[in-house]
């Protein structure tokens, strides 16, 4: 297992566009979430065991700010020959199995998480309400094994902050996960900075 860090694209940097497939058989674009006062973008997977660590917490705090209005999408960019618990049909089982409320996109051909500079699973990005990018990193302080309980505390409190309509503190941490399980020749460039 591979930790790997958040990228921390540029603050202010608007939302790429994606039109994904669902575990529903539905697609979703960027464009069907207009008019919300935030936007949570995750990349996260089935078998990651830092995505495995925060699950319920996950699945409650989203749960918790979708009854907020906030747009909430998850997407699986993982290579699915490679990682076959990462397939489309494994993530809609994930999905019931864990009460994730959320879309859970499956991206395929990997470009919407080289747009994101997505880099590990759990890697989360906070867009308000104009699509601006306001906090990218980490959940909370909680890994496997570090006995820290999951709260979500970092993520809570930036989307509290654009909820309110107040600026979310520049200071972030990155998250820290698995790296996300490229494609042969799909890795992109700012990976392994």
């Amino acid at each position: 297992m591979a930790l790997t860090p958040s990228t921390m694209l540029p603050l202010g940097s608007p939302a790429p566009d994606f039109r994904l497939p669902d575990t529903d058989g539905h697609t979703l674009a960027l464009d069907d979430l207009k008019g919300a006062p935030a936007l949570l973008v995750m990349f996260i997977c089935n078998h990651c065991p830092y995505v495995k660590h925060v699950r319920q917490g996950l699945a409650e705090l989203t749960r918790e700010y979708a009854d907020k209005g906030v747009a909430i999408v998850a997407i699986s960019a993982n290579d699915a020959l490679a990682y076959p618990d990462d397939s489309p049909a494994n993530m809609a089982r994930e999905k019931a199995s864990a009460g994730y409320v959320f879309p859970y996109l499956y991206d395929e051909s990997q470009q919407v998480a080289q747009a994101y500079h997505a880099a590990c699973t759990p890697d989360f990005f906070v867009f308000d309400g104009a699509r601006a990018l306001v906090y990218r990193g980490q959940m909370d302080d909680s890994r496997p094994g570090n006995n820290l309980p999951v709260t979500g505390k970092d993520l809570r409190v930036a989307l509290d902050a654009v909820l309110a309509g107040r600026p979310v503190s520049n200071s972030q941490k990155p998250s820290i996960g698995c790296n996300i399980k490229w494609k042969p020749g799909n890795e992109p460039a700012y990976y392994g900075r």
